[in-house]
């Protein structure tokens, strides 16, 4: 008899003794959900349930996807939400019924999100794994306090267990935190981007476009590329502020690149952002003189706030510039760029909206797996750079 079942005894027959109703509830019932470091020690073919972070889906003993998911039928589940070590995850089995609600391919917004399943701890994949699920559904979003302590809510509510490690801190503290959070993320390419500005900047209304940035224009998807009236990426930190080109790493960070029409991104080249100048040809609303760029007034706060996530996100400790605010225009080749004061004041201006929150989850869950913690949370903006 396990210990825990022989407690359940003795609590009973103490009871029955002193003439109380014993209403007799399984161990199963009562057992708390195991973490997943605890699943994948136990593996003895027992019924269990495991609560954890969906990370990926398992195509190999040590090959978990993070995007561009293959199937509805396996996931993979760790104890935090950012985990890249697949000797701590645990692989599950989706079955048919379960396939529509949980698979990967057709919910690929599960990514980070905290499940529970129940099933038999028994190996998948040649992987520690848990099959034959019973029960899977999405738990709450409270970290489970035998992984990560318990966190307390702000002012604006509670933090989600991706901003766990950031609840409570501000200043300088705060932006290590949140460096530490978005700095692990999934790399791509530079020939990579094309596809993912083509998920993440998809016209709302017309899933055959992207919006321009500046221009605010609706744009076919495949007319990208470098001729007359094309869109190409637009690096918004301009990959000259810092010289690190388009090689993986900042200059292929889509947290950043959005398409443009190639003109336009000619006529703001490396120039910081500030206000006044003279109108730019195909972008309504914009602004540009010798040394610095406007936007139009529907994006000031989109811009401000892909500058603060580059700022935070490139810290000089990976092999990439220390990327920092300044309020100044003209930084030219240091990995600088401005105007703090402006870029502040448009971050105010233009709240994070629809679109720009579709990005964010679109990234997240689909190419890079962080977030930009600026359009989760506006408020943060204030408490690292002041009002």
């Amino acid at each position: 008899m396990s210990r825990t079942r022989r407690i359940a005894v003795i609590v009973a027959l103490a009871l029955a003794a002193a003439g109380a109703v014993v209403v007799t509830t399984s161990t199963a019932a009562v057992a708390a959900d195991l973490s997943v470091a605890q699943a994948i020690a136990a593996q003895d073919g027992r019924s269990a349930s495991v609560a954890g972070y969906v990370v990926g889906q398992p195509t190999a003993t040590t090959t978990v996807l993070r995007s561009g998911f293959t199937g509805d039928t396996a996931l993979a589940l760790a104890d935090t939400a950012s985990e890249t070590g697949t000797t701590r995850m645990l692989y599950v089995q989706i079955t048919t019924a379960y396939r529509a609600s949980f698979g990967l391919q057709s919910n690929p917004s599960l990514m980070g999100r905290r499940l529970v399943v129940a099933g038999q701890l028994t190996a998948y994949f040649s992987h520690a794994g848990l099959k034959s699920p019973t029960a899977m559904s999405l738990a709450g979003t409270t970290p489970t306090p035998t992984v990560t302590p318990t966190v307390t809510p702000t002012a604006t509510g509670p933090v989600e267990p991706y901003y766990a490690a950031a609840a409570g801190k501000t200043g300088t503290t705060l932006r290590s935190a949140l460096h530490s959070i978005i700095k692990v993320q999934t790399a791509i390419s530079y020939d990579q981007v094309w596809n993912a500005l083509k998920d993440t900047d998809q016209d709302p209304g017309n899933s055959a476009n992207v919006i321009l940035l500046y221009s605010g224009r609706s744009q076919s998807k495949t007319s990208n590329g470098g001729g007359a009236n094309d869109w190409n990426r637009e690096h918004v930190w301009a990959k000259s502020h810092g010289d690190f080109g388009t090689a993986t790493g900042p200059g292929t960070d889509v947290h950043h690149l959005r398409p443009e029409d190639v003109s336009v991104n000619a006529a703001r080249g490396n120039k910081d952002f500030d206000t006044g100048g003279s109108a730019v040809s195909e972008a309504p609303g914009c602004l540009t003189d010798s040394d610095s760029f406007e936007p139009r007034a529907a994006v000031k706060g989109d811009v401000a706030r892909m500058i603060m996530y580059m700022a935070i996100r490139y810290e000089g400790d990976d092999g990439w510039p220390d990327l920092e605010i300044n309020n100044l225009v003209g930084n030219g080749t240091a990995p600088r760029i401005g105007k703090l004061s402006v870029l502040l004041q448009w971050h105010q201006q233009d709240p994070p909206d629809a679109f720009e929150r579709r990005r964010n989850e679109r990234i997240y869950a689909a190419w890079q797996h962080n977030r930009n913690p600026f359009i989760d949370h506006p408020e943060w903006a204030a408490a690292i750079w002041g009002s």
